[in-house]
């Protein structure tokens, strides 16, 4: 065993390599340090970590090897979610790096007058971390938390009631099965829908037709079709702006004409004009205008 300056930690002589300048044992390979000794040895520099001005040189060495010393605790939490990540976007290495988090919050927050073991802390810590991302990160479609958390809930019964009926259970045995309102199983369900997206340019092969090595039209020319108010709303948004210069009189015989549904002599009466001289006036406006949008 190996001294430390310390005499109630006794970590095993390949961890430590004599002490730091902070009086704590010099460990070169925080990471590779076994969990036993990683437990005593960060008992001692949480202890000192307290101790120390933060900010200074020894308080970053006592904290930066803490956190190394404990990054096992964030892969083991974060093999928890590793069916989440396949398939969904998320690399392991993201996990831990948002895991990480957690753990440092845990150490700049442990209190050792508590006489808790630390990893008790700081798995919470980890979890929580790593529960927040995918909350609010790979969601396609960003949902309420309660619809949310009442997918994770819903996912679960759905396997649990098919084992047991041999079947995919109705809405109403789920809300059942949950204790709640038919119409929560049923937003719960549609909120469902949002948590991973597809793209339109992707393919509708089957897998027949992927094996015969068959082209298949994308996802975006089978679904819906070409709706006319597109066209309507690019001819009106090309049109304001001509209207805008016509003179005021040309805009009321127009709001006369199309808006207000008056026929050619009664707009006449109004202006006091002929029905020809109105023809002629509408006839010059709408060319006015027709040139306009074709000239854009």
């Amino acid at each position: 065993m190996c001294e430390t300056t310390v005499a109630v930690v006794t970590p095993s002589a390949e961890c430590v390599t004599g002490t730091s300048p902070v009086g704590l044992p010099h460990v070169p390979n925080a990471r590779e340090v076994a969990p036993a000794d990683a437990r005593e040895l960060s008992r001692m520099f949480l202890v000192r970590l307290r101790a120390l001005e933060e900010g200074t040189r020894e308080y970053q060495y006592a904290r930066n090897t803490l956190i190394e010393m404990n990054v096992s605790l964030v892969h083991f939490a974060a093999r928890r979610f590793r069916g989440r990540s396949g398939g969904g976007g998320v690399e392991m290495d993201d996990i831990v790096q948002v895991g990480t988090i957690g753990l440092i919050k845990a150490i700049d927050r442990f209190d050792p007058e508590r006489e808790v073991e630390f990893s008790t802390l700081a798995l919470p810590y980890i979890t929580g971390e790593i529960k927040r991302y995918f909350r609010d990160t790979t969601w396609a479609v960003h949902v309420p938390r309660r619809l949310q958390e009442l997918r994770t809930e819903l996912v679960r019964s759905q396997e649990e009631l098919t084992d047991v009926l041999g079947r995919t259970p109705t809405v109403a045995e789920l809300a059942e099965h949950l204790e709640l309102d038919e119409a929560e199983v049923r937003d719960g369900l549609v909120a469902a829908n949002g948590y991973t997206s597809g793209s339109l340019d992707a393919g509708t092969e089957s897998e027949e037709q992927s094996a015969s090595g068959r082209r298949t039209r994308p996802l975006a020319e089978s679904m819906g079709d070409v709706d006319p108010a597109v066209e309507l709303f690019e001819d009106m948004h090309t049109l304001a702006p001509l209207l805008g210069r016509l003179k005021e009189r040309d805009r009321l015989i127009l709001a006369m004409r199309f808006g207000q549904e008056k026929t050619q002599a009664e707009i006449g009466v109004e202006l006091g004009v002929s029905q020809m001289q109105v023809s002629r006036l509408l006839s010059r406006i709408l060319s006015e205008l027709r040139s306009g949008m074709l000239s854009v």
